[in-house]
């Protein structure tokens, strides 16, 4: 790659953490990518090409199972992901407080393929040429600027699509300016270190604190926006704790949940929703319920046309859309939020090679008026899922169609307290729902690393948890 053809590809290309891929970027670039030879996927060419595209939590179950079930010498199994290590999405929000290292949890990508059989590509994939058959994949590039990886094209035989969803702020106003979404490890970070420094600063000043100083405003009532307003509550004071004593931070701190809908938690039973209001106010959290953000400031947020909520830090936890590359897919079908729309097999409409799964994934059943719900475990199943259409696709049978079965919903505050709706309806609260919650990560961790390590980790953790400070600090 030349000087020249290095100029040519402009930093939202380059970026590293930047998903948003503008249709004219890559229409610039088409040409370029179609000029570069196709990198071998394995030595043996013969061998069925899966590419899956995304390494989050369906994507990487959905790798190591095939790369345990077919790596050795019946598939070429490449994942590509941007990033160079996995931590499961539902966590952002402990990483966010404090409450987890994404260190002590997450899954180096490199090291973890070696030892499943499948391959792993660092690097963005930034368009498709279905006819034949190839993905292009972005350069990547170290903090100094230097390349590390040439832009690259990659052959499939199928491809899946994995790549998540991020936070959809509707185009509110300095929402992307002024507000933290909590869609990635880095971002839950740089959240964690504002809240520590927040902190700090107030506890230094000689000053009196302004209006807002201290104060949180998460924009979504989910279980993200839920769960974090409850894990701040008690992460912010395990920090005053550490001899920030200048600080009345009972009196100071304030949480407030912002929602546009009618109550919190609006995907869930309405009576988690219920419990889950009256802990998170007998805690002394404000919930605002029925009214839209209509701006969001340097200063706090805007609500209505009249009504201004002053605050430090903003956390923006409400709706979801695909990464907006998916609509420039050579012309896959997307729905309105960007998710491909795929049919009862999880095929992609309009492509017998393209699959998608998770929250990129617009699947409704047979029967069904709405799409699955974006949540672990439907990706966990549709994981399951894929797994069996690639051994028919191997044996050349027809796709068998995808069953989803709802397990039920939980929600956990924190060391507060946990609520549950199982399967048959069945409620449960307490430790027992905190067990369960807790069991679902476990899960996860099972189909990526086995029953074995994920045991070892597990009794690791439980020393380790012993020495270590309650709350990350640095």
């Amino acid at each position: 790659m030349n000087a020249e053809q290095r100029r040519r590809i402009p930093m939202q290309l380059t970026t590293p953490g930047l998903r948003l891929i503008p249709e004219a970027v890559l229409a610039d670039n088409a040409a370029l990518f179609r000029k570069i030879p196709e990198t071998p996927s394995h030595h043996d060419r013969s061998l069925h090409r899966v590419v899956i595209v995304g390494g989050g939590a369906g994507g990487l179950e959905l790798a190591t199972r095939l790369g345990r079930r077919f790596g050795k010498g019946r598939l070429s199994v490449t994942l590509v992901d941007r990033n160079r290590t996995h931590i499961w999405k539902p966590l952002l929000h402990e990483v966010a407080s404090g409450a987890l290292s994404a260190s002590h949890d997450a899954v180096e990508y490199i090291a973890h393929a070696s030892r499943n059989r499948y391959r792993y590509r660092i690097g963005e994939v930034v368009g498709v040429d279905r006819l034949k058959r190839q993905i292009f994949v972005a350069p990547s590039f170290d903090d100094d600027g230097r390349q590390i990886i040439p832009p690259r094209v990659l052959g499939y035989d199928t491809l899946v699509m994995a790549v998540g969803s991020l936070s959809n702020d509707f185009g509110t106003p300095g929402a992307a300016l002024h507000a933290i979404a909590l869609d990635t490890a880095e971002q839950a970070a740089l959240f964690n270190r504002r809240m520590i420094d927040a902190c700090l600063r107030a506890n230094a000043q000689y000053e009196q604190l302004t209006p807002g100083q201290l104060h949180c405003v998460i924009v979504g009532a989910g279980a993200t926006g839920v769960e974090l307003a409850a894990e701040l509550h008690k992460s912010m004071r395990e920090i005053a704790s550490h001899n920030l004593d200048n600080i009345d931070f009972e009196k100071l701190i304030r949480i407030t949940i912002v929602e546009a809908g009618s109550r919190i938690l609006p995907a869930l039973p309405e009576q988690m929703a219920q419990a889950s209001a009256r802990l998170l106010i007998k805690l002394g959290l404000q919930i605002r319920c029925g009214i839209k953000v209509t701006e969001v400031t340097q200063e706090g947020v805007r609500l209505g046309e009249k009504l201004f909520v002053p605050a430090e830090l903003v956390v923006w936890a409400a709706g979801i859309k695909a990464p907006d590359f998916l609509t420039t897919l050579d012309g896959l079908a997307t729905d309105p939020i960007n998710r491909l729309i795929v049919d009862e097999t999880l095929r992609a409409v309009g492509d017998e090679h393209v699959f998608a799964l998770g929250d990129c994934a617009n699947c409704v059943l047979p029967g069904e008026e709405r799409a699955l719900p974006p949540r672990a475990q439907t990706a966990h199943q549709q994981a399951d899922h894929l797994v069996k259409v690639v051994a028919a696709r191997l044996a050349g049978k027809a796709a068998p169609p995808f069953r989803y079965r709802d397990y039920g919903s939980l929600v956990s505050l924190a060391d507060y307290g946990a609520f549950g709706s199982l399967i048959g309806g069945l409620k449960i609260e307490g430790l027992l729902a905190r067990l369960v919650y807790r069991s679902l990560h476990k899960m996860h961790l099972k189909a990526v690393h086995g029953l074995t390590k994920t045991a070892l980790a597990s009794i690791g953790e439980m020393i380790a948890r012993r020495a270590r400070p309650r709350i990350k600090l640095h």
